[in-house]
């Protein structure tokens, strides 16, 4: 059961379409999906709203957008989860992942943090490693020296619109995400589309298939 969303970001309109806010994209989709409101809350330095859900559905649901700036997202994240008694395997964090191109997504539990600094400050301030993670692609500039600049550019608008459908195709299995069914969210998210059949030579009869 997941009892916890964290998009991650930057916080300033100086950082609102860029790369490493993606995770800032899928919470304001998910949060306008659930028809819920992200109000600042100081306690836990960032943008919250609290779903409520019965009992046997995990009760409340938090998401959250720390407005920390990227490497300090663990102070934001850390005081909530606390607080509400939530274990690392009930939080969800969604960000940006320069190994994936755009249009690409990935779900796991657990794992390093690939040097991206939000991960790795919520470890640190968790203590643990074994949250849920949604990798939305944003691709890779192809030279380690220019990812920082890299991650806080604004992505050209052929990108963008493929981060955007990867989040919209990702908002299907919400449901899913939230009661904590990895298993088949895993599925629907890593499916690929079906491969086109070739063209039929002019004149020929298509192929039988089997009914």
């Amino acid at each position: 059961m997941i009892r916890l969303i964290v998009g991650l970001g930057n916080p300033g309109t100086e950082y609102e379409g860029t790369r490493h806010n993606a995770g800032f994209w899928w919470v304001d989709a998910a949060a306008r999906q659930l028809k819920a409101t992200l109000q600042p809350d100081r306690a836990y330095h960032g943008l919250v709203a609290r779903l409520n859900r019965p009992a046997e559905q995990g009760g409340p649901l938090w998401l959250l957008e720390p407005m920390t700036y990227m490497n300090l997202s663990g102070k934001s994240v850390a005081p909530l989860a606390r607080f509400f008694k939530i274990n690392p395997a009930e939080i969800l964090v969604v960000h940006d992942e320069l190994d994936l191109a755009p249009g690409q997504m990935k779900l796991k539990q657990g794992g390093g943090n690939g040097g991206h600094n939000g991960l790795k400050d919520i470890q640190a301030q968790l203590g643990a490693a074994d949250f849920w993670r949604l990798r939305l692609g944003i691709g890779h500039p192809g030279v380690k020296a220019e990812v920082v600049n890299y991650v806080l550019r604004k992505p050209p608008a052929d990108e963008r619109d493929a981060i955007e459908r990867n989040i919209d195709e990702s908002m299907k299995v919400l449901d899913l995400l939230m009661a904590g069914e990895m298993d088949r969210a895993v599925m629907k998210l890593h499916a690929k589309p079906a491969r086109p059949k070739p063209p039929r030579p002019d004149g020929a009869a298509p192929a039988a298939e089997p009914t």
